[in-house]
């Protein structure tokens, strides 16, 4: 398969994981609707960091080795539905309309670093994850596949992921649509919550 194929076929596969909704949509989410454009981008950096990672390790066969073993796949899977059922009990503390202004505002006063390792954490620990790039990549990888090739397919996973969060990022914080859902902001918090605690569940009891 030849560079500008490969890059087709990943473009068709990884844009509809990526558009289909997951714990990465529903952070990402929460964050520009609550706090920002700023808030939103900077949850999106965490996430292609922890994406870069699943790439490289991919790309150097590592993948196949975790999807493989009981013992490092029932870790990840612990790990990480247990990171989302956090998310989502922090989302169920909303308080009511009275008392959403205070409570957003201190939310606010989270550091960067903060915004960038919750978006870190819940693309790192994603247990579906390995299995998925594995498959991904056998796609267009193959023992004698330049080093060039890789580099640009694994660049080419980014940008679309990039891409399609930096969308849904500025049309969420966008001033009009921002306003509408912080009427209800305690409501989607609790919603988006539950979203963050039935994914965690189900990735931890699957």
């Amino acid at each position: 398969m030849d560079l500008f194929e490969g890059l087709l076929t990943l473009t068709a596969i990884h844009f509809i994981a990526t558009a289909s909704p997951g714990p990465e949509f529903v952070l990402i989410s929460k964050e520009a609707l609550q706090n920002g454009r700023r808030a939103g981008f900077i949850c999106l950096v965490g996430t292609m960091t922890g994406l870069l990672i699943h790439i490289l390790y991919s790309a150097f066969g590592l993948a196949a080795i975790i999807s493989r073993s009981p013992e490092a796949m029932l870790a990840i899977q612990m790990m990480g539905g247990s990171y989302l059922v956090y998310l989502g009990l922090m989302g169920l503390k909303a308080k009511p309309s009275d008392q959403s202004d205070q409570t957003a505002g201190e939310y606010k006063h989270r550091s960067d670093w903060q915004l960038f390792r919750s978006g870190f954490i819940c693309d790192l620990l994603n247990p579906k994850a390995p299995i998925y790039y594995v498959a991904l990549f056998t796609f267009v990888l193959s023992p004698d596949v330049p080093a060039s090739h890789m580099a640009a397919y694994g660049i080419w996973i980014m940008l679309i992921h990039g891409s399609w969060f930096s969308v849904m990022v500025v049309l969420l914080s966008n001033p009009v649509v921002n306003t509408k859902f912080r009427r209800m902001g305690h409501w989607i918090d609790r919603i988006l919550g539950g979203a963050m605690i039935a994914m965690g569940v189900k990735i931890i009891t699957t």
